[in-house]
């Protein structure tokens, strides 16, 4: 499937996109895992503060976002407004909320022979997600607003329909202030997710869509 935007309701083809060489995917999980190394020191404090600006940069431009999403997925201008709304208020609630979701929680330090114990949440890294084109906004801030927050980094694989929308998210996120490499849209098939999964930087992945792209990604994840 071509990495493009074709108007579902007249089959005109709006813009093409040349899928990224195995060299520039390289490239781009180096940067993600470079970055993740700093990032995941920063605060929940400055997370939360980007985080709250690209709620901000969302809401106002929601109208704009929307009329990407029905030139290239067919929804209507309502609800995709709706949409853009609703990722904004997940954003902001997971800048208030994930310090308290990740907080060290104690552990019963005598059961454990230790004076003092507690456990305690850490990122992971550099994280593949490959989202679906029904709620191509949506499906992808559910994933990074907490994953963000939570101090790792994130690598999309969006669907080939929606590019434009990928692409306004990974520059949502700069321009909100999360430093760069934290949020990095990957245009490519789905043949190349495979070399991204195999990469040993890549510590984790998400999936939103069919039961056989599931089992595909599991079976290459094991």
């Amino acid at each position: 499937m071509p990495i493009a935007t074709i108007n579902p309701a007249t089959g005109e083809t709006l813009k093409t996109f040349d899928a990224l060489t195995s060299e520039q995917i390289e490239a781009a999980i180096g940067r993600g895992h470079e970055r993740w190394l700093t990032y995941r020191r920063t605060t929940f404090a400055e997370r939360a503060g980007w985080m709250r600006a690209a709620a901000e940069l969302l809401d106002a431009e929601k109208d704009d976002i929307a009329r990407t999403m029905t030139a290239e997925m067919g929804k209507t201008l309502a609800s995709a407004a709706a949409e853009a709304a609703k990722c904004a208020k997940g954003m902001r609630f997971y800048a208030e909320n994930a310090a308290h979701f990740l907080a060290d929680e104690p552990v019963d330090a005598a059961a454990v022979g230790a004076s003092k114990a507690y456990g305690s949440y850490q990122s992971l890294g550099v994280v593949l997600a490959v989202m679906p084109w029904n709620f191509p906004l949506w499906q992808v801030v559910r994933f990074a607003a907490p994953a963000l927050m939570a101090g790792n980094v994130g690598l999309l694989k969006h669907a080939s329909n929606v590019p434009q929308s990928a692409l306004y998210l990974e520059d949502l996120f700069v321009r909100a202030g999360f430093p760069s490499g934290c949020f990095q849209t990957l245009l490519i098939g789905s043949k190349q997710v495979e070399q991204v999964l195999r990469d040993p930087r890549v510590a984790a992945a998400t999936l939103t869509g069919s039961e056989p792209a599931g089992r595909s990604v599991a079976a290459i994840c094991v």
